[in-house]
């Protein structure tokens, strides 16, 4: 098994320098792209288990760069973004982007979310349940969902956040315990990325939306 390959994408060179130190001492072997243009090309050409993509870039911008990636790897991505708007971050998550860091950050932290975000992919690979309820059919091992059986496209976080219910079924969740498991570290208490994600999973889901039960004050619970 060969070492873990991180894409670095910034138009800044002392970013990338820097996370590439770290991702390197961290044991991975880091490649980086100077622009979103530059890292679509490489990842014609090459497989990586994850990409650490910025936003605002010349020739391709960074969420432009992921849809692109997107249609042929479903490699994990971490957004890097000067702008800590919310709909920033809820504009990444719908297109796919697993995490989202707003610069300035720490390199240590952002190892720690590229780990976080690896170890959900390759548990969600291995995993073989396939459940019914209902209309509403999971495919947890094939990361598919359908909804009277017709195939529902949910985003990366929507897939991980339906599964997480789902394998913890009558269980009441609370919004900072889905915050730790689905994105992997401390959200510093925003519930309201919980919440965007349950009422766009819902959307998705339609009649079947009913399995996703609302504790008031507390949370959410998958409940059929």
């Amino acid at each position: 098994m060969g070492k873990t390959r991180i894409l670095i994408v910034d138009d800044e060179a002392m970013i990338r320098n820097v996370v590439r130190e770290y991702a390197e001492f961290e044991g991975f072997e880091a490649v980086e792209a100077g622009d979103g243009m530059e890292a679509v090309e490489i990842c014609r050409k090459q497989d990586f288990d994850c990409i650490v993509m910025d936003i605002m870039m010349p020739k391709l911008d960074g969420y432009s760069a992921v849809k692109e990636i997107r249609k042929t790897k479903p490699i994990p991505v971490i957004m890097l973004s000067a702008r800590g708007e919310e709909y920033d971050k809820l504009f990444g998550f719908e297109i796919g982007v697993d995490d989202y860091v707003v610069k300035p950050f720490s390199p240590k932290e952002l190892m720690a979310r590229i780990r976080a975000v690896m170890k959900r992919s390759a548990s969600a690979q291995t995993e073989t349940d396939r459940l019914v309820f209902e209309g509403l059919e999971i495919n947890i091992a094939g990361r598919e969902v359908l909804v009277d059986g017709k195939p529902v496209p949910l985003t990366p976080k929507e897939y991980d956040l339906l599964f997480y219910l789902v394998r913890n079924k009558g269980i009441a969740l609370s919004r900072e315990k889905l915050l730790e498991e689905v994105w992997g570290y401390d959200f510093y208490g925003d519930d309201r990325t919980v919440d965007t994600h349950i009422k766009m999973l819902r959307n998705s889901l339609g009649e079947y939306r009913k399995f996703i039960v609302t504790l008031r004050g507390m949370g959410y619970k998958f409940d059929s």
